[in-house]
């Protein structure tokens, strides 16, 4: 039987903060425990936000973490003929479409349509499901955007994707931490219809998070995806698109998250506490370890 393989994928758009500590010495945690690998994944899709004195940042926090660093390191940056590739895949199958609505427009149309008192569907995060172009774009205001080379989203036909890949589809949540790690796995029922038609690449990026995360951790043979409890139910987006693309199937496991003082999920977007300031401000590594309770 093959050793397990973990990862911890971080993305150096911003400073890490001591949820990614968390998850990060729970991977190690977790692969020394069970005799396993440990690989770290830059996941620098965001050419714009991700820089190199971000990445470098980044580096130093896990040597400071005392992350073991397997050389050598995968980057998202160089794999984008691969996204596309299993992209022209899906698209093949007839599962892909160009969706033309702007964030403001999909915006406005379900505020009119919920102001009407219709409620309007939402995905687990809370965002309102795509309504379809036709639905509130004319058709010659649809034409002129094809036409024009307007901005537009490559998004997953989630219904067809469901009918090919076929009922029963389920992923195997193992236990994140203590002695849950060497627990039997649960098996959770997979319900990717609740995302609607997820947005796999946009015109200016060859890949969403959706589509680079499976196909990198089938590459990169990971075994176990130890990650954040939001990312729990995007799991079943995931199981879909690793079946239509003949991906192996990890096992997952969903650790807990660091709150900030107010109750929500710390952010880098929400400038939390960095542990580069952290570090400067003399905190020890035993001090983060005590106060993520690990």
């Amino acid at each position: 039987m093959s050793k397990p393989v973990f990862r911890f994928a971080p993305s150096p758009n911003g400073h890490l903060h001591i949820g990614h500590a968390l998850s990060a010495l729970l991977n190690v945690r977790a692969a020394v425990a069970l005799e396993g690998r440990f690989l770290v994944r830059v996941e620098d899709i965001d050419q714009a936000r991700c820089t190199p004195e971000l990445e470098a940042g980044m580096f130093e926090d896990l040597a400071w973490l005392g992350l073991p660093l397997d050389e050598p390191v995968l980057r998202q940056s160089e794999h984008f003929p691969d996204y596309r590739a299993a992209l022209e895949r899906l698209q093949d199958m007839g599962l892909i479409y160009s969706a033309y609505l702007s964030r403001a427009e999909i915006k406005r149309f379900v505020q009119d349509t919920e102001d009407s008192g219709k409620p309007w569907p939402r995905d687990p995060d809370g965002a309102p499901l795509y309504p379809g172009d036709t639905n509130v774009l004319s058709e010659s205001e649809l034409g002129k955007r094809m036409d024009s080379d307007a901005p537009f989203t490559l998004r997953l036909d989630m219904g067809k994707a469901l009918a090919r890949v076929g009922a029963g589809l389920t992923w195997q949540e193992a236990g994140s931490e203590g002695k849950a790690l060497f627990g039997p796995a649960e098996t959770v029922p997979a319900d990717a219809s609740r995302w609607g038609d997820v947005v796999l690449a946009r015109k200016d990026t060859p890949t969403s998070y959706h589509l680079a995360v499976v196909i990198d951790d089938a590459r990169q043979g990971i075994t176990d995806v130890l990650r954040g409890q939001d990312l729990y139910q995007a799991t079943s987006v995931h199981r879909v698109l690793q079946c239509l693309l003949d991906l192996p199937e990890p096992r997952y496991r969903h650790h807990r998250l660091v709150l900030g003082p107010d109750g929500r999920k710390l952010s880098k977007s929400n400038d939390d506490t960095s542990l580069k300031s952290l570090r400067e401000g003399g905190l020890t590594l035993t001090e983060l370890r005590r106060r993520i309770g690990l």
